[in-house]
């Protein structure tokens, strides 16, 4: 059944015909049977999703809406919004993992019998899996989903159960999201749904990377009690190693984040999962728990963390945080949870580690053999992408002697680009070993511009500054040189080839009259295939996995020229991946790019913001094809602007009708503009490397001045 009450937006319908949005305001200007807006504002109305449907499909626009784009429509258009939907969602997903004969028995009827069932079923099956005790029949709920009931609910719930009254308007979405599990699987299901909530409303929510999650789960090691009372999505959990007995404990100021973390970890592990909402630093949920190990992403530089209600709070047992200090107040929260020996890693902001305003705390921490390593990581590891985060590792002192050394480690030297992030495998084995082997021995032999142990006195100046860079001795001198040597070398042959490549003089020709074809009727007539992206997310998705590194092309990858830099998340089942001789083109920002992948891209995934075109090799010539969508005013003709960012209409893009062996002509004097053109990438690239090199050398006393 479909739901009348779901409505779309135009982006929603450009997505469901696999168009622009300009061709969606041209519809609604052009046809005058065009549906009627039914909700949202003048400059952005909405449209009953089942109306939208069914025009499309008149208008031989739509053959068929894919059940992934009609369960994400639904959600999205749900009356209570998309955050409730999806609880709703998790719920009943969790429901088919756990029971799937029960829900077998109660999709069978109407809505309102489904609707009617649900709530007992769901109860029993969401306190067997978040530890409370189950409703009572007698109990309502409200409109929050809080329980109004006199004492039936012993312990918070993270997830309450929904009455029908609330589910009724989810029937629909519900049976939708039940057949994709059928395809996908009830964890893959929600982790796409999850995936593309958060990617649209990125702005909302801090993501942890899931390299940098895994990591962070990797320094804690295994655990059977783990604690994140900064949960957001539960990325930093979902990356915990699954054993036998675990528990997992969640915290979060947010109702929804909290919720939706403990459906992601039922439907993950078999832990037993327990989640609370409320602020952790004012009101935290497990003041009695003593846990093996706390990961935490914290809210950075908060004023308002309850500096003037905590000053007598029991958990800073090495010293009160001064209000700028918000995050020495969840290095002392996190270990106050952690039992005897227990290790916590958080994600902190580098000024934490020199602010003269922490100063006696950083001090406390060391003296007391609290504070166990500090990791510096590249740029670009996390939001904010600009700064390099750290990572404080800490242990709760037990009986044994205090170590006498800290380990400082700066993986800075692993940055990528900044879009697309480090290299995270780099980061992940020089953190590691260090810290292991650290961890074994005591110490660290010295490892120049990485890592070295540092005795705990050497620390204790006015400053107490924790900055790894500030004591690890610069790279091997000689190292340094003879790289230098190698990017000269490797820079001189590239400037001979660049002078090589140099295009011949242009020769003037007359204006060409050519007959003109656009690629929508290319497409139309077979002669190309058009594909735009599936992939909900890239490389920083908190829907991914931490081991699961499948390249994806993204849109900064075709405007730089450079690899695949991305990271395809586990949930998506669809992805578009790149064959040799598809031409790629990016949509967003104004640029005249198309590029042809060859055999080292092949095989990896499309990215957002980027369409695909794979020509008919008997009727089409990839590089003809690529070089005259490059033409600046055949791309000014088929963009559209918006205040912030201009729109690239891939349909819209004209080439010349033109006999076969007239395109390999074109082509092949394209392939070459692009080999010139990617010489001189290069040759930029190696020069900004080697005078970084010479500035850093000359300054530091390496290199000689000659």
């Amino acid at each position: 059944m479909q739901d009348n009450a779901t409505e779309v937006t135009a982006a929603g319908i450009a997505r469901l015909a696999g168009v622009g949005r300009a061709a969606v305001s041209n519809w609604r200007r052009r046809h005058p049977d065009f549906p009627k807006p039914v909700g949202g504002t003048e400059t952005s109305p909405s449209f009953a999703l089942v109306e939208v449907e069914a025009w499309l499909r008149e208008q031989g626009k739509l053959a068929e809406v894919p059940l992934r784009e009609r369960v994400w429509q639904q959600l999205t258009g749900h009356p209570e919004g998309p955050a409730v939907a999806l609880v709703h969602v998790g719920c009943v997903l969790l429901l088919v993992q756990e029971r799937p004969t029960v829900w077998l028995d109660i999709d069978a009827g109407s809505d309102e019998r489904l609707a009617a069932k649900l709530p007992g079923v769901l109860d029993g099956v969401l306190a067997a899996r978040f530890g409370r005790e189950p409703v009572n029949a007698s109990d309502t709920v409200n409109a929050s989903g809080a329980v109004n009931a006199s004492g039936s609910v012993n312990t918070p719930a993270p997830v309450h159960t929904p009455s029908g009254p609330q589910l009724l308007p989810s029937a629909p979405l519900l049976r939708g999201a039940v057949e994709l599990a059928g395809e996908l699987g009830a964890r893959q299901t929600f982790e796409f749904l999850l995936g593309r909530y958060l990617d649209v409303h990125s702005r909302q929510y801090t993501p942890t990377p899931v390299e940098l999650a895994g990591l962070m789960a990797e320094l804690a090691g295994p655990a059977l009690t783990v604690l994140d009372p900064a949960c957001g999505t539960g990325a930093l959990l979902r990356a915990v190693e699954a054993r036998p007995h675990q528990t997992l404990y969640a915290q979060d100021r947010a109702p929804d984040l909290v919720a939706l973390t403990a459906l992601r970890l039922a439907l993950h592990t078999r832990a037993a999962v327990r989640g609370a909402v409320g602020d952790t630093l004012r009101g935290e949920a497990y003041p009695e728990l003593r846990a093996a190990a706390v990961l935490c992403h914290p809210p950075f530089n908060e004023r308002n963390w309850g500096h003037d209600e905590l000053a007598y709070d029991a958990r800073w047992e090495y010293g009160f945080p001064a209000r700028n200090e918000s995050e020495l107040a969840w290095v002392q929260h996190a270990l106050a949870r952690l039992a005897d020996g227990g290790t916590a890693v958080l994600l902190i902001p580098p000024a934490a580690a020199s602010r003269r305003s922490g100063r006696r705390i950083r001090a406390d921490l060391l003296r007391r053999g609290a504070l166990r390593a500090v990791l510096a990581l590249p740029v670009g590891a996390a939001p904010p992408y600009n700064l390099p985060l750290h990572l404080w590792v800490l242990r709760r002192p037990d009986r044994t002697p205090v170590a006498p050394e800290v380990l400082l480690v700066d993986t800075g030297a692993f940055a990528g680009e900044v879009r697309g992030g480090p290299d995270w495998q780099a980061v992940r084995d020089a953190a590691l070993d260090t810290w292991r082997a650290f961890t074994r021995d005591g110490q660290l032999a010295e490892r120049p511009g990485l890592a070295r142990s540092v005795p705990v006195i050497e620390l204790l100046d006015d400053d107490v500054d924790l900055a790894p860079a500030r004591h690890l001795p610069p790279p091997a001198a000689a190292d340094g040189v003879e790289q230098l040597a190698a990017v000269r070398d490797d820079l001189a042959a590239t400037l001979r080839l660049t002078a090589d490549l140099t295009p011949p003089p242009a020769a003037p020709a007359p204006p060409a009259r050519w007959p003109l074809t656009t690629i929508g009727e290319l497409a139309r007539g077979g002669a190309l295939l058009l594909r735009t992206s599936a992939v909900p997310g890239a490389a920083g998705s908190t829907a991914g996995t931490a081991h699961a590194r499948v390249p994806v092309l993204t849109d900064h990858d075709v405007l730089a020229g450079s690899p695949p830099s991305g990271t395809l998340p586990e949930s998506d089942e669809e992805a578009v991946l790149t064959e040799a001789g598809d031409i790629v083109v990016p949509v967003l920002g104004g640029g005249s790019v198309a590029r042809v992948v060859d055999a080292a891209t092949a095989g990896a995934v499309l990215g957002r913001n980027l369409v695909l075109l794979r020509p008919d090799a008997t009727a089409l010539d990839a590089w003809f094809l690529a070089g005259f969508l490059r033409g600046t005013a055949n791309n000014r003709q088929a963009s559209s602007y918006a205040s912030t960012a201009t729109r690239l209409d891939v349909r819209r893009l004209q080439l010349p009708r033109l006999p076969l062996d007239e395109q390999r002509r074109y082509g092949a004097r394209f392939r070459a503009l692009e080999e010139f053109e990617q010489a001189l990438r290069q040759a930029g690239r190696l020069g900004e490397q080697l005078l970084r090199g010479m500035y850093d050398g000359l300054t530091d006393g390496t290199v000689e001045p000659r």
